[in-house]
């Protein structure tokens, strides 16, 4: 497993806001890795332990997840507050560029970072996620989240995560599962596993466009004419295989890759998905 330093930055409402910075070549603009609507930093452990010494990596924990303070005010788990967020941190660390790989609700926010900072982006991986979003999707997606659970032990966790999850990733095993609890869930003083979030994001997400709140076609085309890669898992209820058709044909230069037997969201560690995001870094070289 590759080192990491746990790091930590101040948001502008005074939460503590943490992050995991992984070493990588000087000169070279680092993976910022942001991760899903109930995910944290954890989610990219597999691309980090494979590319960092090669790529210096970035993976944050966004308000209200992981390491990351809880917020007082629920209202400010929407993707305008983490974006503000996010460019704190690029700002702290003085980073002239950097790739960013977003899952689902980090690729909403990639897309919102390169509408409004466009030349701090050296490229960008969209990871199962677009401007519209598929009804079918976010109707799951808020069926359980903010939804508090716990279980007595990692296994009945994992159990728990089959069940939810089973059309997603058909073919996973036991020990992925224990894989996937570990990096969603933590355990609580009291003993119990229970999601590693504040149940408190569902408020704002369960609101009518909660999930975006503003019209994201602009700001793809605003990733236009830089290395792009959009990764869509082949079973996604939220990403549909039309909006992704829509997506490349107004950007044409992007990258494209379909992970088999995939829901929402593929884990970065698939090998169609590694070797597009090692071409889609070949071109970050090259650019």
């Amino acid at each position: 497993m590759a080192e990491y330093e746990d790091a930590y930055w101040w948001s502008k409402d005074g939460l503590r806001l943490h992050y995991r910075r992984y070493p990588g070549p000087e000169g070279k603009p680092p993976l910022l890795c942001l991760p899903g609507l109930t995910r944290n930093a954890r989610d990219f452990e597999g691309l980090a332990n494979r590319l960092a010494g090669r790529w210096p990596v970035i993976a944050v924990d966004l308000r209200g997840r992981g390491e990351s303070a809880y917020a007082k005010d629920p209202m400010t788990y929407v993707p305008l507050t983490y974006l503000q967020d996010i460019i704190l941190l690029i700002a702290e660390l003085r980073l002239e560029k950097v790739v960013a790989v977003g899952t689902s609700l980090g690729g909403i926010l990639t897309m919102l970072l390169a509408a409004t900072d466009r030349e701090r982006l050296a490229g960008a991986v969209l990871n199962d996620v677009g401007p519209v979003l598929d009804p079918a999707g976010l109707e799951r997606i808020r069926t359980y989240v903010g939804r508090s659970q716990n279980w007595p032990t990692w296994l009945h966790a994992a159990r728990a995560l089959a069940e939810l999850n089973a059309t997603v990733y058909p073919d996973y095993e036991l020990a992925d599962w224990l894989a996937m609890a570990k990096r969603l869930c933590r355990l609580s003083s009291g003993g119990r596993i229970v999601f590693d979030y504040d149940m408190k994001i569902a408020e704002p997400f369960r609101l009518p466009g909660g999930e975006g709140g503003v019209d994201l076609w602009p700001a793809l085309e605003s990733l236009r004419h830089m290395p792009l890669l959009l990764i869509r898992g082949q079973l996604s209820d939220l990403l549909s295989a039309d909006a992704a058709r829509q997506m490349r044909e107004r950007l044409p230069e992007m990258r494209y890759c379909e992970v088999p037997r995939t829901g929402h969201a593929p884990t970065l560690d698939e090998g169609p998905a590694t070797e597009a995001i090692d071409a889609l870094l070949a071109d970050v070289d090259r650019a």
